[in-house]
């Protein structure tokens, strides 16, 4: 088996020129290692037992990219005396993962201690490359350290997690990027040491990295590859960055949370975060006519009768998206979300059906009285079919009742004091007095 820091760090020396600098500027103690304190900082359970040079329960590594999970792992690997061994999800096969177990078998005969092995991406790997690695961490043949930028609870499988202590890792903060970028330009090398970047320059590529380190780190060491003889301007680094679209898998975590963060703030009642969060899902490029059925699903459950013209705009909003697409259909997005948001607000609709859906399966069905059932043949005008029903529009005030008996008196539908839904709190509320008068 390679040894872990052949495999790993080639040599100990500094790393080759052509290495590219996030590698040449990857911090090789903890005391060097930029953010995600609250999980390596100094006095922390994993900071202590690294200290210690032990680590004896498998790890998952979870956060974005460039926020510091590959450079942790390394650095577990240099701390800890178990053997190390990486292994990536992206190129290995199930094949690769059986060969790594054999080999830290025959290790364990000469060293007790087991195979410290670090999988990136674990999320690539499905459900029966995972499980292969159960039995092995379970008889302590190996000490498992995943890596991945998607949600634990959605793509490690429960036997893998529970096994595991998942540590999360967050996007770096500005001045995490910035010190990282200053440790750079002084020990990037000489073509990157050459670049003359004022601080606010430096400053704004940090901020434009969205906690992402190694594309600021890549962005930087494009820009000395083309060796400006003038000081390094916003200009320059926009050019170098090109154009980030904003982070969402469509599927996953990311896809779940911006829905989640549009909807919350139209029933908030805050255009602008609501306009933010439906821009970040368009620019990432999301299904519009997934984004145009949520708000049609929005309008009639948080607005619905305060403003019926809500479910209306919705609906319109969702032709617009069918009859134009992108990006024309963004505008129509935008107009439909902001009237969503500014609308009056009522969910007394979804909360009736809630109601009545209860009604309707958890008590024994009831007949329909026989007053209320169609009567289309002699047969069943003869059993009283429809016998006894007023004709509404002839005799208004006539008493009938519509519910079954089992029922009577049930009250589903509770209007708010919101919007058009007052008036028909209104209209409500005298039926049901007239109601109560006959009774």
């Amino acid at each position: 088996m390679t040894s872990p820091e052949a495999s790993l760090f080639g040599a100990d020396d500094a790393p080759a020129p052509d290495v590219p600098l996030a590698e040449r500027v990857r911090p090789r103690t903890l005391d060097d290692f930029v953010g995600q304190e609250a999980v390596v900082g100094p006095g922390t359970l994993l900071r202590r037992a690294l200290e210690a040079g032990e680590l004896r329960q498998s790890l998952i590594l979870w956060g974005p990219p460039g926020c510091g999970k590959t450079t942790l792992a390394r650095l577990i690997a240099r701390h800890v005396r178990n053997r190390f061994v990486p292994f990536s999800a992206v190129t290995s096969s199930i094949g690769d993962v059986r060969r790594v177990i054999t080999d830290a078998r025959k290790l364990r005969r000469v060293d007790r201690r087991p195979l410290l092995l670090f999988v990136d991406e674990i999320h690539r790997f499905n459900r029966a490359q995972q499980d292969a690695f159960l039995p092995h961490i379970e008889d302590g043949t190996i000490v498992f350290v995943g890596a991945t930028t998607e949600n634990p609870s959605f793509e490690v499988i429960a036997p893998l997690l529970s096994r595991s202590r998942v540590f999360v890792l967050e996007p770096l903060s500005r001045d995490d990027v910035l010190r990282i970028l200053r440790r750079a330009l002084e020990e990037g090398g000489e073509t990157v040491g050459a670049l003359r970047v004022d601080d606010d320059v430096l400053t704004w590529l940090a901020e434009q990295s969205m906690g992402d380190a190694r594309v600021a780190l890549n962005a930087l060491e494009f820009i000395a590859s083309t060796r400006p003889a003038d000081p390094v301007t916003r200009e320059t680094v926009r050019e170098a960055l090109q154009r980030r679209a904003p982070v969402t898998d469509k599927s996953g975590e990311s896809h779940f949370n911006l829905i989640s963060a549009l909807h919350k703030s139209l029933r908030g009642g805050d255009a602008d975060a609501a306009l933010y969060w439906l821009a970040r899902m368009c620019e990432a490029g999301e299904d519009p006519l997934y984004i145009a059925r949520r708000l049609v699903r929005f309008a009639s459950e948080d607005v619905g009768n305060a403003d019926p013209q809500a479910l209306v705009v919705a609906i319109a909003a969702r032709d617009a998206v069918e009859f134009l697409g992108y990006p024309e259909c963004k505008v129509a997005l935008a107009q439909c979300v902001t009237y969503l948001a500014l609308a009056p607000a009522s969910n007394a609709a979804y909360t009736a059906y809630a109601e009545a859906a209860r009604a309707a399966t958890e008590q024994a069905p009831c007949p329909v009285p026989l007053h209320l059932r169609n009567a289309p043949t002699r047969l069943m005008k003869d059993l009283g079919y429809g016998r006894g029903y007023v004709y509404t529009h002839d005799a208004p005030d006539a008493e009938q009742a519509f519910l079954p008996p089992q029922l009577e008196g049930a009250t589903f539908y509770r209007p708010k004091r919101s919007g058009f839904e007052a008036t028909l709190a209104q209209r409500l509320e005298a039926f049901r007095r007239r109601r109560r008068r006959k009774d």
